[in-house]
């Protein structure tokens, strides 16, 4: 198993759990990929999928890892939307405090969705003022042309 500091691995519930000192509701795991059941559910049958390597974020996670992680949720959402039947579905991954990332090994959520779980993203929209969005765009795409 890879990991960023021996503190970041040994203070990590997920590594834990990848390692069976920790209990989960495993529904599927492969060699580099495990998903479970999150112990504190936005809705029953709400899942975490997981990489077998500690990275924190998903910056640091190599694009080789986060292919078979994609491929891994669509096929635990597929179950789940298959089992459970829900009305929809959100995979959101949450990255820093301000995003609210609790724990600090990179994981997606998949959030089974019923028109009536009173659970709602309300974001407050923001707008471009002036030129600021053309702005925003090209500090973005000269990060992208590095």
């Amino acid at each position: 198993m890879l990991f960023n500091n021996y503190f970041s691995y040994m203070n990590c519930i997920f590594c834990q759990i990848i390692e069976k000192k920790a209990k989960a509701e495993i529904l599927y795991e492969n060699e580099h990929v495990i998903s479970f059941l999150d112990i504190r559910p936005v809705n029953l049958g709400h899942a975490l999928v997981i990489p077998k390597n500690h990275y924190t974020n998903f910056l640091t996670i190599p694009v080789n890892e986060l292919d078979e992680i994609i491929k891994v949720t669509q096929k635990i959402t597929s179950a789940i939307f298959s089992s459970i039947k829900p009305d929809g579905f959100n995979i959101i991954t949450n990255n820093g405090v301000a995003a609210g990332q609790s724990v600090f090994h990179f994981h997606f959520h998949i959030i089974p969705r019923f028109d009536e779980d009173n659970f709602a993203f309300r974001p407050i929209f923001k707008n471009y003022e002036n030129n600021s969005m053309k702005d925003f765009s090209d500090k973005i795409r000269i990060e992208i042309k590095l």
